[in-house]
């Protein structure tokens, strides 16, 4: 299947799913048939031409899977006589006559705020998100994260049946629930884009396609709620981060940290955008944690050399940024920036509040940090030995290496 085809495909699988489990119900029985539709399309589709309307194409053929199926199991629940004896409610059933329906370029938001539904674990969320939003296979979320098919298989199943459970509908939630649940969308979309980055594990430094499809679902949902500061923020921050993708990796995928990459091969016209979103979006939408760190991502990718870096700028907006959303890895992120403005030792300083901090005690961030600090300040025995520790703590091949290579340099 040619690459436009396998887009055109996946962008458009979303927006179909929400269209049938909008008019029908039946997520899972919805589903199937969207991906009977999906293989039909990828098979005739580069033979025989996209149709005009490939959208309403999936639709018509996702909906003639689904009621040939609903047919043959109402029939079959007929002859067995049990039809008395099944819930009545569906929990994904179509709405009632008269409740409000929103129109079908909504589907994809309604359907990203479904898999963000509280009854949810984080994992859950993330890869019902994958699959129902994104339309990766289970294949591709269970590779993505280092895990058997048939292990996510099961954690998706078991997030749809949770969703059963808890009564959820195919449905915008109530006004007074929707800044919680948006705000959890953005959040799964924060994580799928992290993990595609910078991976937490195995032989590769970053996951492009996962990466790639944060991007693209952040895309849009920014379509779907431009009004939203935070959507364009957390879109802006996907896109200035990931502007630098090409220069991350020296000869045999070896991690090159920020301030030695060759700035040359950043994206430029990603940087453009990216900048456009956040400087739009802090002078007309409310403040929020995902364009602060836009904000700070824009004034790195803005600097021409390393040392042109407004240190002191990026300090005053993590100092926003721990009053907006503080967390231990906001307060780790913030000694750099002190010990780049202000030198080493203070941020070393820092550093010393953090040690007993459950999120990051095993983390090996902390020590990779206060080692990069104990270089800077001329303590290479200490500098030596806190790279060795990060390094024996972190799982990122790539990050292991470097990690130790910068051991290696201070004997």
């Amino acid at each position: 299947m040619s690459a436009p085809v396998e887009d055109l495909l996946r962008r458009h699988a979303p927006q179909v799913l929400g269209a049938l489990v909008r008019r029908y119900g039946h997520f899972d029985a919805a589903e199937d048939a969207v991906q009977e539709a999906l293989l039909a399309a990828s098979g005739r589709w580069p033979e025989q031409g996209v149709p005009d309307n490939p959208r309403g194409w999936l639709i018509r053929v996702a909906s003639r899977r689904l009621t040939d199926e609903l047919r043959s199991e109402e029939a079959r629940r007929r002859r067995e006589e049990t039809a008395a004896a099944l819930t009545p409610r569906d929990a994904f059933r179509a709405p009632p006559p008269g409740e409000a329906r929103h129109p079908a370029e909504d589907d994809t938001l309604t359907l990203l705020l479904l898999c963000c539904h509280p009854a949810l674990t984080r994992p859950s969320r993330i890869a019902l998100t994958l699959r129902a939003v994104g339309g990766l296979t289970t294949a591709e979320i269970a590779r993505a994260f280092l895990v058997p098919e048939a292990t996510m298989a099961q954690r998706i199943s078991r997030a749809k049946k949770t969703l059963k459970d808890a009564g959820a509908r195919f449905r915008r939630p109530e006004p007074a629930e929707l800044p919680g649940r948006f705000a959890a969308a953005l959040h799964v979309l924060y994580l799928i884009f992290n993990e595609g980055y910078t991976a937490t594990s195995g032989a590769a430094l970053r996951r492009a396609d996962l990466a790639a499809e944060a991007i693209r679902l952040a895309r849009a949902v920014h379509t779907l709620a431009p009004d939203s500061g935070e959507a364009a923020g957390l879109l802006a921050l996907m896109l200035l981060t990931d502007a630098r993708r090409d220069a991350r990796s020296g000869p045999g995928g070896a991690l090159v940290p920020l301030d030695e990459q060759d700035r040359g091969r950043w994206d430029r016209a990603q940087i453009e955008e990216g900048v456009a979103l956040v400087s739009r979006a802090l002078t007309t939408a409310a403040l929020g944690p995902y364009q602060v760190q836009a904000a700070i991502a824009a004034v790195h990718d803005e600097a021409e050399r390393s040392e042109d870096t407004d240190w002191r700028q990026i300090l005053g907006l993590y100092d926003l940024l721990e009053r907006l959303a503080p967390s231990p890895v906001v307060s780790l992120n913030r000694a750099v920036a002190v010990a780049m403005a202000d030198g080493p030792r203070a941020g070393l300083d820092l550093l010393a509040s953090l040690a007993d901090e459950p999120q990051l005690a095993e983390h090996h961030r902390l020590d990779a940090v206060r080692a990069h600090l104990l270089e800077l300040a001329g303590e290479t025995a200490a500098a030596r030995e806190a790279y060795g520790r990060a390094a024996e703590r972190t799982l990122s091949v790539p990050e292991q290496r470097y990690l130790q290579l910068r051991a290696a340099r201070l004997r």
